[in-house]
């Protein structure tokens, strides 16, 4: 099923995907406390962008507070319900994956469904559709393809485990080609997209790629849903497993390597913010899991007590006691009275990091002082370390490059 594809033609690439994991898996450890840090961040964006593309209107700061138990007020209980979901089945996978015992099996793929939906029996969670599917244009109706009679899902899936379960592929070719024939399959009456997304990140993980760079590629996809939905015309319009898949595993390797690429410039200039909050906490002898919090605040994020203990895992009397200390020494600013306080960053906080990095002149609003030192940080690196091909995440007045929001705009749907 789906065997028609050129691989010589995307040596390279996976060759530059294999080193850049030797030379990840060759890093020293990570600090606990950052490691930490930037796993549920990767997290956090990667479920946002997985669960916008399908419609679910979730920000990153969302979803960072409700996997910290602290539900925003104007995100419906079902779209937390989806997010609690989608992160149910990231973390089920890759619980799965270690599994001396695992298989490719119907029941794995409709277990991850399940959680993706959230348990939603209304919206088929977990079964197999029963019934016929089309994949349309959302502004005009237009039928776009036509994935298989529901009397042949069965089947198919059954097909897709055991080809999966042979497989002798590299792994960033076989998730690709796992995510296009899920896709085309289309075995489920909602939620595609996001168990397929869910279950090429497994195949990744399985094959020795055990960092979120390489195992997710929601939030790339999501920040270039066009090119995501392109990827697939390579179907044609109606189900062909004959289909020369080609131009699907040339998009998402290449999504694959762009985003480690991108990835890893960021979290090596990035972490440069988090030591230096480290060191400003040290220096006013504040807990050191406030990082979390003055973190959150820089990059503008929500900072709230419930959100804070959700992420240091502290009493509410602890949470309260940490935010009071950071307001006093003047890195944090409480907003609002008693349930809906919320902590943003101080001006003191951006100037404690200019004196700790001896940046002069940072501008007073808070957006441009945060470019100002992300971009401070980035040029240094850049000067320092400038790998051959490295893209560049800021622009030519060395400012950051922030990642947007998916555009939640009407637009064409893929067949996933």
């Amino acid at each position: 099923m789906f065997r028609r594809f050129d691989i010589n033609v995307l040596a390279d690439t996976v060759r530059e995907i294999d080193g850049w994991r030797v030379r990840m898996d060759s890093r020293r450890p990570l600090t606990r406390r950052w490691a930490g840090r930037l796993r549920r961040d990767l997290e956090a964006e990667a479920i946002a962008a997985s669960t916008r593309m399908e419609g679910v209107a979730v920000t990153v700061d969302d979803v960072r507070r409700i996997l910290a138990g602290d539900s925003p007020r104007d995100v419906s209980p079902g779209d937390v319900a989806l997010v609690r979901g989608y992160h149910d089945a990231m973390t089920f996978v890759l619980r799965r994956a270690d599994d001396r015992n695992f298989e490719w099996n119907r029941e794995l793929i409709v277990g991850v469904h399940d959680r993706v939906l959230a348990g939603r029996y209304e919206d088929g969670a977990g079964r197999l559709r029963t019934g016929p599917s089309h994949v349309v244009e959302l502004r005009t109706g237009q039928t776009l393809f036509e994935p298989p009679p529901a009397e042949d899902v069965p089947v198919l899936v059954d097909q897709l485990c055991a080809e999966s379960a042979a497989s002798d592929l590299h792994p960033a070719l076989q998730a690709a080609w796992f995510h296009v024939a899920f896709a085309a399959i289309h075995p489920f009456a909602d939620g595609n997209g996001r168990t397929a997304r869910v279950l090429s990140s497994l195949i990744m993980y399985r094959g020795g790629f055990r960092t979120r760079t390489f195992t997710s590629l929601e939030e790339w996809w999501g920040r270039h849903p066009q090119d995501y939905y392109a990827a697939f015309e390579c179907l044609g319009q109606r189900f062909d497993s004959s289909a020369d898949v080609t131009p699907f595993l040339a998009a998402h390797v290449d999504a694959q390597l762009r985003q480690i690429r991108a990835l890893d410039l960021r979290e090596r200039t990035i972490r440069g913010v988090f030591i230096v909050l480290e060191n400003l906490l040290m220096d006013r002898a504040l807990p050191e899991r406030l990082t979390s919090a003055l973190w959150d605040a820089f990059f503008g994020f929500t900072v709230t007590a419930s959100s804070y203990r959700g992420a240091t895992d502290v009493s509410a009397a602890t949470a309260t006691a940490d935010l009071r200390g950071a307001t006093a020494a003047g890195l944090l600013r409480a907003v609002g009275q008693t349930r809906g306080r919320r902590y943003v960053a101080a001006p003191g906080l951006f100037s404690a990091i200019a004196v700790e990095l001896g940046v002069d002149g940072l501008p007073a609003e808070a957006e441009a002082a945060r470019s100002r030192v992300i971009g401070e940080l980035g040029s240094r690196l850049l000067e320092s370390v400038a790998p051959p091909g490295q893209p560049s995440l800021f622009d030519a007045a060395g400012l950051e490059k922030l990642p947007a929001e998916p555009d939640n705009a009407a637009r064409t749907r893929s067949p996933t």
